[in-house]
């Protein structure tokens, strides 16, 4: 086991027990404590195992199994940041409710 394959297991492990702990102080819900175990076990285990990244890759017409890896990587952190701006929208929308809510009311209620 080389140097790398030890610090990316150290980090899988620190980042499970990190996430276990935010679960318990009710940070994350238990849908998305699962994610990351699943997102974070995989990483572990094409950690382990690389070639059979390379056989999964092949199955889909990629070369190297580390290739599919960093596309499948891309197209999923543009779908995160593609929810981010989606909840990032409907918090600005509804601050803005809030606001206009609050000015109206405020405007409403006779000043002494």
């Amino acid at each position: 086991m080389n140097i790398i394959t030890v610090l990316i297991l150290l980090f899988v492990a620190f980042v499970l027990w990190r996430t276990t702990i935010r679960f318990r102080r009710n940070d994350i819900t238990g849908r998305e404590l699962f994610i990351w175990m699943v997102f974070w076990l995989l990483v572990a285990a094409a950690t382990l195992v690389p070639k059979q990244t390379d056989v999964l890759a092949q199955l889909v017409g990629v070369e190297r199994g580390a290739d599919l890896l960093v596309y499948i990587s891309i197209i999923v952190l543009f779908f995160v940041l593609f929810r981010i701006i989606v909840k990032l929208e409907k918090i600005e929308r509804d601050i803005t409710t809030v606001v206009r809510h609050t000015a109206l009311h405020e405007k409403q209620q006779p000043r002494d």
